[in-house]
């Protein structure tokens, strides 16, 4: 049985190879504040191209940009995703993945698809716990690694206000006391906000970021499908950015139509808050780019009706063209399929003057375009508050010359030391990206 169940998955590979739609433009003709869009490739059979996760060999390690060093900053992890670091400089680490009952689907398809994600290394089980890693003298390599909360489910974002500690779980916000340099939370926490979840719960991450004042959240919540066709009913409260109202409790849509966001961030000179957000499958390899974009309080961003504010999908019925005409253009395109996940603001980091004002963006990888997308960390420069030139490559060589993936990136943080922090949940580490001597010996 074993031997005809690969046999079928290798004859459906073949045929879903076949059958997709290789790439006509480059990524970067995806990229920036005009992209370029050609018309949509729709095909019963999807692009499905993986990159077979195989991990790092001993001694190898991503390829830093000229003038930029990188080390090993803590190893032996479970599918580490995403990062926060607490005021004394510790780190903390969200070890999660997909809750077990989350996305289960009967049919030959989503059994295919789970053969899938498992060759990509994205079916391992959710650890479910926040581990603390601490730097002692400050060399940038982890002395200390410690299980700091753990009995979660499927965790993402992480907020620190005063002395209480928020952790946005893949069905609700929980509250938990904490007290400066503890290395373990041990009390029960609190529920503070449930958040949409149930039987599909498609994009199961929910990422936070707290106001600068400290008195709200913003939670991002993923779309529960592609393009809405489980039913809008199945999309309540979803593809959106909510506001959480501290003292009150009070929660509301902060922006909608935002079909996968995960990565936020405050723009300093604004004052404005910035997303990344997946945009949809299914209409070829170059389309539809990923993007950066500032959000606008009530501001609509065309999902399922339309991308990059009225290019309608016509694959959505019924459409709704009063919703359309509102959608707000998003500022910056990253490629098409590129799985653009963790953000960071670089006004904190100690690199060479190109990276001192920009966004960080962790960008995890393509698993359905042809050839692969994204398995980088990328800089897009700032200007005057908005995007400014084409991104800068940080970090590459995730992918072998074999097209084999030996690790993600996935969250990015700008530690206290001033480094760039990337958490990459197939290598199961945190890389440390520095300025290399000689360079800063010139600065």
């Amino acid at each position: 049985m074993r031997l005809f169940s690969f046999v079928l998955i290798c004859v459906f590979a073949i045929i879903l190879s076949a059958c997709g739609r290789s790439a006509k433009l480059s990524v970067t003709d995806g990229m920036g504040p005009k992209p370029l869009l050609p018309p949509p490739k729709e095909s019963i059979i999807p692009t499905v191209h993986i990159a077979t996760a195989v991990g790092w060999p001993s001694g190898v390690k991503p390829q830093v940009t000229e003038g930029l060093t990188i080390n090993l900053y803590a190893g032996n992890l479970q599918h580490p995703r995403w990062l926060y670091a607490l005021p004394n400089g510790d780190v903390l680490v969200a070890e999660s993945n997909a809750p077990a009952k989350s996305n289960k689907e009967s049919g030959f398809r989503s059994w295919i698809t789970s053969k899938f994600m498992a060759k990509a290394g994205a079916s391992v089980a959710s650890a479910n716990r926040i581990i603390l890693l601490r730097d002692l003298n400050k060399d940038g390599v982890v002395d200390e690694q410690k299980v700091f909360l753990q009995d979660l489910n499927s965790p993402i974002g992480m907020s620190l206000i005063g002395d209480d500690f928020y952790v946005a779980n893949t069905d609700a916000v929980i509250r938990y006391a904490y007290s400066a340099g503890e290395t373990k939370i041990i009390g029960k926490g609190t529920k503070v906000l449930d958040l949409p979840a149930g039987s599909i719960n498609y994009h199961w991450t929910k990422n936070m970021i707290a106001s600068q004042d400290g008195s709200k959240l913003y939670i991002t919540v993923g779309s529960n499908s592609n393009i809405g066709e489980k039913g809008m009913d199945n999309e309540v409260g979803r593809a959106a950015i909510w506001e959480l109202d501290i003292d009150s409790g009070k929660h509301r849509v902060f922006a909608s139509g935002l079909r996968n966001p995960n990565g936020m961030a405050w723009e300093p000179l604004t004052n404005s808050l910035w997303v990344v957000v997946n945009e949809r499958d299914q209409i070829g390899s170059d389309l539809v780019p990923d993007y950066l974009t500032s959000v606008k309080d009530g501001g609509f961003y065309g999902w399922p009706y339309s991308y990059f504010s009225q290019h309608v999908d016509q694959r959505v019925k019924p459409q709704n063209p009063e919703l359309v005409a509102r959608a707000i253009h998003p500022d910056y395109a990253l490629g098409p399929h590129t799985a653009s996940l963790g953000l960071a603001y670089s006004n904190e980091v100690h690199l060479n003057g190109v990276f001192r004002n920009g966004m960080f963006i962790g960008q995890h990888g393509s698993w359905n375009r042809k050839p692969f997308s994204g398995y980088k960390v990328i800089f897009v420069p700032f200007k005057e508050g908005k995007p400014s030139g084409l991104p800068l490559d940080v970090l590459t060589g995730f992918l072998n010359d074999k097209g084999q993936a030996q690790g993600r990136p996935v969250g990015v943080l700008v530690d206290h030391n001033g480094g760039l922090l990337v958490a990459d949940d197939v290598g199961n580490k945190i890389w440390r990206v520095t300025q290399s001597s000689e360079q800063a010996s010139n600065h």
